[in-house]
């Protein structure tokens, strides 16, 4: 069953990342589904996770074939919505300008190349900035920060509208 579920998967990830240019390796034990209206991936994981991806996301996991829950999660571009079950896995997303590391809540990180930006949407999640050293920074429902180059990370209070229009890239 393992191995039928995990081949329809790959079936389903393969169409839509031909359809929509995804690059997204999938843990053996995540179910992937499709979503529309915007186009994205959801990958439900045994691990308690849940991530939904923008259509043109790239993710990586740090070992696909394992059945235990991943250290670390590579975003290298594109959005992803994640919910993380309070007292499950708790891996850190890394991105090519920050590290978030989960902490049982539901969040957005949104990477381009000039930036990472995280998104609370509720619980607490840390972020430090990649290569930089210093204490992360803590955030919490309503909270956002933008990590990159050239810019000093600093916990702001998302304005409505900005967080209206990540959300709305996940229908929510």
């Amino acid at each position: 069953m393992t191995l039928i579920r995990s081949l329809m998967a790959l079936v389903v990830l393969a169409c839509f990342a031909g359809a929509a240019g995804a690059q997204t390796q999938v843990p053996q034990n995540c179910d992937v589904t499709t979503a529309s209206d915007p186009d994205r991936q959801v990958l439900t994981c045994a691990f308690g996770i849940v991530i939904e991806l923008e259509a043109a996301a790239q993710m990586g996991f740090s070992d696909p074939s394992s059945d235990s829950a991943p250290e670390i999660i590579d975003l290298e571009g594109g959005a992803a919505l994640i919910e993380v079950e309070p007292g499950t896995a708790r891996p850190q997303i890394r991105t090519p300008h920050a590290i978030a590391a989960v902490r049982g809540t539901v969040y957005v990180v949104d990477v381009t190349p000039e930036k990472t930006s995280v998104f609370v949407v509720r619980g607490e999640v840390s972020v430090a900035q990649l290569d930089a050293g210093g204490d992360p920074l803590l955030l919490t429902a309503g909270d956002g920060v933008d990590v990159g180059p050239g810019l000093t990370p600093g916990v702001q209070r998302w304005a409505d509208e900005r967080a209206e229009a990540l959300l709305a890239r996940f229908a929510r």
